[in-house]
């Protein structure tokens, strides 16, 4: 994959459902801006079911707009190593999904389309899911996502998903 020479403006999902969320997402976003570029804008907070598994908790979800100089694959690894560094332990063992105390996602990638064995962008189950659309639809509402055509307000209407997503005043 070829080298993004430019800042561009990423937006990642940010999600937690263990441990101090709110003290984890401000880590988080300190060591983001410290590691792989400018904090931009945050989204509100919003408070929304797990997806796809069952769990007491639920996901503290919040999107981050960065902009960044890193090319994607980097910007992941430094994604992996912030949760990490929070408290995220991955096991390769496990299959579906888990409780975690912190999840970083890249969700876009400028306009670039990227598909790796490691990564792909934008995130392929994003219009799936709405706890990632209900805070994209806030900050980039307008924003069309380059494979599927719609923009960010269309996806949401279109979305399967009815898990509960409602904001949190913190």
């Amino acid at each position: 994959m070829p080298k993004i020479a430019t800042m561009e403006r990423c937006y990642i999902l940010f999600g937690s459902n263990m441990g101090d969320r709110e003290r984890l997402f401000a880590d988080a976003c300190l060591l983001i801006n410290n590691r792989c570029g400018r904090v931009m804008e945050v989204s509100t907070a919003y408070e929304s079911e797990p997806w796809g598994f069952v769990a007491d908790e639920w996901f503290l979800n919040r999107v981050i707009a960065v902009d960044t100089e890193l090319d994607p694959e980097d910007l992941m690894q430094k994604l992996l190593e912030i949760e990490a560094e929070l408290g995220r332990v991955r096991h390769p063992e496990q299959e579906g999904y888990a409780s975690r105390p912190i999840d970083l996602d890249i969700l876009y990638f400028g306009n670039h389309v990227i598909q790796t064995e490691s990564l792909t962008v934008p995130h392929p189950r994003l219009h799936l899911r709405r706890f990632a659309l209900v805070p994209l639809c806030e900050l980039i509402p307008n924003f069309v996502h380059p494979v599927l055509n719609k923009t960010q307000r269309e996806l949401l209407q279109d979305c399967p998903d009815t898990s509960e997503v409602k904001e949190r005043f913190i």
